[in-house]
């Protein structure tokens, strides 16, 4: 089975940048959506041949995640069902015969880390909700998870510790994630790659020059890290400031 995440930036400005022929080009069986920024469902932007699932943000233009299927879902879940992060579309759970796919959008820290005591909150809750799925079929997270883990995951460590997506605190808590149960797909098939990143700003001429972040995760329950046959950044496809990311399954 073959996987795909993608924060589109506005699914909207995605596919006007060539969003259905990219996904023509990927393949792929189900695809995962964030930040689409939408408030209700338009059936244009999803492909042929596909199921749509949402989860739309109180707040219009904000936030939001998709998942598009062309193969059966069993049953499909928003949220994590915690009053204080279920407002902001950030989680669809999409159970499969033997496993479980988590599309997350992961709050991003924000300017000033004014947000990081709340991103704190979030990151135990979901690891918590993450390790209970787990116990009853192996779990799948993809998503923008807004951390770089380690400093090969970005282009200049260094001067970005303090920033959001890369203090200790949101590495640790990816660290914690790991711990629990969790293996990072590419890491666990490509240790040591460098230069390998799936976002990058829009300013300064970030993305030609491959100064960017690997922020956009593969995460598969570690009992189930056997079925890792393949992933991989596709930074060739544009359409957005993040590039897609897939998973081959056996």
């Amino acid at each position: 089975m073959k996987l795909v995440s993608w924060n589109v930036n506005g699914l909207r400005a995605c596919a006007v940048k060539g969003f259905l022929d990219s996904v023509r080009a990927l393949d792929p069986d189900v695809i995962c959506l964030q930040e689409t920024k939408m408030s209700v469902p338009i059936d244009e932007l999803v492909p042929p041949g596909y199921s749509a699932s949402w989860n739309f943000a109180e707040k219009k233009g904000y936030s939001g995640t998709a998942v598009f299927s062309r193969v059966p879902i069993q049953s499909i879940q928003n949220d994590m069902g915690i009053p204080e992060h279920d407002r902001e579309g950030r989680v669809i759970r999409a159970e499969f015969d033997d496993f479980y796919l988590i599309d997350c959008y992961t709050p991003n820290s924000q300017d000033g880390l004014k947000r990081l005591p709340y991103r704190m909150r979030w990151e135990d809750d979901f690891r918590a909700w993450l390790v209970a799925l787990d116990q009853a079929k192996p779990v799948v997270l993809c998503g923008d998870l807004n951390v770089a883990h380690t400093p090969i995951d970005i282009k200049n460590a260094a001067a970005n510790r303090k920033n959001a997506g890369f203090t200790d605190e949101e590495r640790g808590k990816f660290t914690e994630l790991l711990a629990a149960g969790f293996v990072d797909s590419f890491r666990h098939l490509y240790p040591d790659a460098r230069h390998a990143y799936t976002w990058w700003s829009y300013f300064g001429n970030a993305r030609a020059n491959n100064s960017g972040w690997r922020i956009d995760y593969f995460c598969v329950s570690r009992r189930a890290a056997d079925r890792i046959e393949e992933a991989a950044i596709h930074a060739d496809i544009f359409g957005s400031d993040h590039c897609p990311v897939s998973l081959i399954l056996r």
